[in-house]
């Protein structure tokens, strides 16, 4: 099977690993030379420090996806709708499209799943796959364990796209709640931001985990209004997800919000950060969205105050501490 990967960055070398460890036929395409020239000499300096699969190649060139059965969509969601607009240009045949970015389409807000059917005409898209859940780059190329989820309408694509990833060190799981599946690995993103805060201003486990578990009640109340299943939430795609991307200084998201806490104001970092950080569009998406309909979402709300409106991170925790006093039944998930 040949499957390319659009995106030289730390997760598309990581997942273009595990396809070169199953022996398939993969090869990476990116705009930086030096990534892709690095790719070729079996590393990515840039983002590991260890040498990968010598099988493994890369090109500057987008013609390389003219033949691929799978397209794996490697890219950061503000340059996904323009990449796979150049692709579909050399696609010669129906392939199956993975998506592995976690958030939201800018401007519209739709999910990237949809915004993929909609780049990519029907004749040269078998099926749209999000490989999604708990899972950092850095992990999976030194081979640690890693479990995730192939989630798709299609579950013959799902199974398509498990058995291709499955290895001794790499489990895939399948889940057809693609709206549920999305909206989780995208509002987790939120909840990393404010658990990085929380640890930057100095707190501890006991105000992690709290967050962690408002959180999940926070994603479980948004994607349920939005039509995923409740018992998403509690599988990779979201519980899962959760743990990993909150607790871990791998995620890109946790530090940031790290650095905000350290800082006591996010004016640096959003001046300064080059990096992806999914959760700081996420957040406008899902307040936006949370805003129109009245459902609540207070911890979302004060991440989205402290990113967008300058709110202290230490004024943020002590509105969440001071709001009114409830119950914590099963009706605050819904």
């Amino acid at each position: 099977m040949i499957v390319r990967v659009l995106g030289t960055g730390s997760w598309g070398t990581a997942l273009a690993q595990v396809l070169a460890d199953n022996g398939c036929d993969v090869m990476q395409w990116g705009i930086d030379p030096q990534e892709v020239d690095d790719i070729n000499h079996h590393c990515n300096k840039k983002y590991f420090d260890c040498e990968i699969n010598e099988n493994l190649k890369a090109s500057t060139d987008l013609s390389v996806v003219k033949d691929a059965d799978v397209l794996l969509c490697a890219v950061p969601v503000i340059a996904l709708e323009d990449v796979l607009k150049k692709a579909r240009e050399y696609l010669s045949k129906p392939a199956i499209i993975i998506n592995v970015a976690k958030g939201f389409h800018p401007v519209t807000h739709q999910r990237l799943s949809v915004v993929i059917h909609e780049m990519v005409d029907p004749s040269f898209c078998k099926a749209v796959v999000s490989l999604i859940g708990p899972s950092h780059a850095e992990e999976v190329i030194l081979r640690k364990l890693t479990v995730v989820n192939a989630v798709s309408e299609d579950e013959e694509a799902a199974k398509t796209i498990q058995k291709l990833f499955s290895n001794r060190y790499f489990r895939v799981y399948r889940n057809t709640d693609v709206i549920g599946a999305e909206i989780g690995v995208a509002v987790k993103n939120i909840m990393a931001i404010a658990s990085g805060i929380l640890e930057g201003v100095g707190q501890g486990d006991n105000a992690k985990a709290a967050l962690m578990t408002r959180g999940l009640a926070e994603m479980t109340r948004f994607g349920i209004s939005q039509g995923g299943k409740e018992e998403t939430y509690l599988g990779l795609d979201g519980v899962g997800d959760l743990i990993v991307t909150c607790t871990s200084r791998h995620s890109r998201n946790f530090m940031a919000g790290y650095q905000i806490g350290k800082d006591g104001s996010a004016e640096r970092f959003l001046k300064e950060n080059k990096k992806t950080v999914e959760g700081v569009l996420s957040c406008k998406v899902v307040y936006e969205e949370a805003k129109k309909q009245g459902i609540e979402m207070p911890i979302t709300n004060e991440v989205y105050q402290v990113l967008y409106e300058g709110k202290k991170p230490e004024e943020a925790i002590m509105s969440l501490m001071a709001r009114e006093l409830k119950s914590e039944g099963m009706d605050a998930y819904q």
